[in-house]
């Protein structure tokens, strides 16, 4: 492509995969000081001084910033669509916490995933998730935030009920019934263990996309990274490099999701395995975007 890719997206990182176990001060002021991201997606500051210090380097920094439920979510095992509505409110509870700390750290919105996929009882965590969605997003809305969904796989590591595309689609139409503050997160690195190809799931999804992941995933057992695990891009074994890339960028294309007015998030999602250097896995994934951008035909 001759025009520059930041013309359709906003060029993001997560900081806590790509820099895991790191000061989360020290980790922010590396990407607030790089201008190739434009977005930074972030699992929050705990508030108080540290928030306050956060935000003070983001109103710095020109940089987007959405908050992102996952580490504690996937750490405390919170789940959005369980069945049990003790269960179902603490993981709300949290979520409405996470609605006030994104405001506080400048943030237009935030994203989570859905609890267990369970075939049997499919349909009444549907209704759960719907139940907590629908608070959270009336909670963001006054705060003027955007609430999305993270498509996962269903039966492979995370076993997220969003989850199928079909279903994902449906859930998203069922939300946006009553709010218009909603939509899906489609991560390139977990299409093949969704096991859908990129043209399926975002053709099936596009309507509902309003956040893009970039990444990798290694789908055959038996190899190192295997699962849910965001190994940099090109990695042994693994699914996607420049290609897949060029792929996924040519069907975002063709599906209507190259949006000059409003940019959608476009972000890295990759995390050094044991023994790499965090800033070279970044490096990685930024030359490989820039190589798959050179590449997608005019």
């Amino acid at each position: 492509m001759k025009e520059s890719i930041y013309k359709y997206f906003d060029l993001g990182i997560l900081q806590w995969m790509s820099y895991p176990g790191q000061d989360p001060m020290q980790s922010l002021r590396t990407i607030c000081r790089d201008p190739f991201f434009t977005l930074i997606e972030t699992a929050g500051f705990g508030g108080g001084e540290q928030t306050a210090a956060a935000r003070a380097l983001l109103d710095q920094s020109h940089l987007t910033v959405l908050g992102a439920a996952h580490p504690v979510m996937l750490g405390r095992g919170l789940n959005p669509n369980a069945l049990a509505e003790e269960e179902r409110r603490a993981a709300e509870d949290y979520l409405l916490q996470l609605v006030d700390e994104s405001a506080a750290l400048g943030a237009r919105g935030l994203s989570f995933l859905a609890g267990k996929y369970e075939e049997a009882h499919k349909e009444e965590a549907f209704a759960a998730l719907l139940k907590t969605t629908k608070n959270v997003c009336r909670a963001a809305k006054e705060k003027g935030l955007m609430v999305e969904i993270e498509v996962f796989d269903y039966d492979v590591d995370k076993c997220s009920l969003i989850g199928p595309a079909p279903l994902a689609a449906r859930f998203c139409e069922a939300v946006r019934e009553e709010y218009d503050n909603f939509g899906l997160l489609v991560d390139l690195s977990h299409i093949p263990i969704i096991h859908e190809t990129i043209e399926y799931s975002v053709h099936t999804l596009r309507s509902c996309i309003t956040h893009l992941h970039y990444g990798n995933a290694v789908i055959r057992p038996g190899f190192d990274a295997y699962g849910d695990k965001h190994p940099r891009m090109g990695y042994p074994h693994s699914e996607n490099d420049v290609p897949e890339l060029v792929e996924f960028l040519r069907v975002l294309r063709r599906e209507g999701l190259f949006r000059p007015d409003a940019p959608l998030p476009l972000s890295c999602e990759v995390t050094p395995r044991p023994g790499e250097d965090p800033d070279i896995v970044v490096a990685n994934t930024k030359r490989c975007l820039t190589r798959a951008w050179a590449l997608l035909e005019d």
